[in-house]
């Protein structure tokens, strides 16, 4: 792990990035796929400075001059962290893929907090394996990537540690993910989003496992690795639950 970070090599994977092809959607133009924006419309400057509005979906000139100013923006960051704010939300852990080797511990764990906890489906995130994933966890400092609250609630978690998680269809054979959480709620709240009937999972982990906790959305998620969880069962629904009770 660097002390500091190499930021020229950020910058020039970052540039790399930039370069790869827009993926155009269903939506397109006004929603594409690129690290560096979600929709084929953008804003750039001219060559007076006015602010205009590209499409750079049809227009290989508003491709260039688009690129070339965000290669400018790249260029002139004064840290990691700040060329990873200009990166998409689907896209930031892959970001981290290519420049963690270039990244120090701070680094590296401030960004790998963030861009986790932004990405809407981060265990199953098609540009990153699991087993890479696991791995930046387990460079990361706990105490950066992690608030003090969160830190705090980490340090005092029982052990072995009772963890919980909802799927859906969607991520039926993604039972043994990094993420799980400490409440029952929450992740039966998961098993029955978008209208399903899932399936909630309770497994223990002995607490040398678990490398990060995070309190944001009210999630109480936990992040395990997956190899170390044992007795996995799934969980008797809350309404039998209620009938035995009666």
């Amino acid at each position: 792990m660097r002390k500091q970070t190499d930021l020229a090599k950020v910058k020039q994977t970052a540039r790399s990035l930039l370069f790869t092809d827009i993926h155009e959607t269903e939506f397109s133009p006004v929603i594409v796929s690129h690290p560096f924006t979600d929709s084929g419309f953008v804003a750039s400057p001219n060559a007076n400075g006015e602010i205009g509005l590209l499409n750079i979906t049809e227009s290989d000139a508003d491709q260039r001059r688009w690129r070339e100013y965000m290669g400018k923006l790249i260029d002139g960051a004064k840290s990691a962290y700040e060329i990873y704010m200009m990166i998409t939300k689907p896209y930031g852990l892959t970001f981290l893929k290519y420049t963690a080797q270039d990244l120090s511990q701070e680094d590296l764990s401030n960004i790998l907090a963030s861009a986790w906890t932004r990405a809407e489906a981060p265990n199953m995130d098609v540009n990153v394996s699991k087993a890479k994933l696991l791995s930046l966890f387990k460079q990361a400092d706990p105490t950066v990537l992690m608030e003090q609250d969160e830190y705090v609630q980490f340090k005092m978690l029982d052990d072995p540690v009772t963890v919980y998680r909802g799927v859906t269809t969607h991520n039926a054979k993604n039972v043994k993910a990094l993420s799980w959480t400490l409440s029952r709620e929450t992740a039966e709240w998961f098993a029955n989003r978008f209208g399903e009937k899932g399936t909630v999972y309770e497994a223990q982990i002995d607490k040398k496992h678990i490398y990060a906790y995070f309190s944001g959305r009210n999630e109480s998620e936990v992040i395990v690795d997956p190899s170390y969880l044992t007795n996995i069962t799934e969980v008797q629904d809350l309404s039998s639950d209620f009938l035995l009770s009666q």
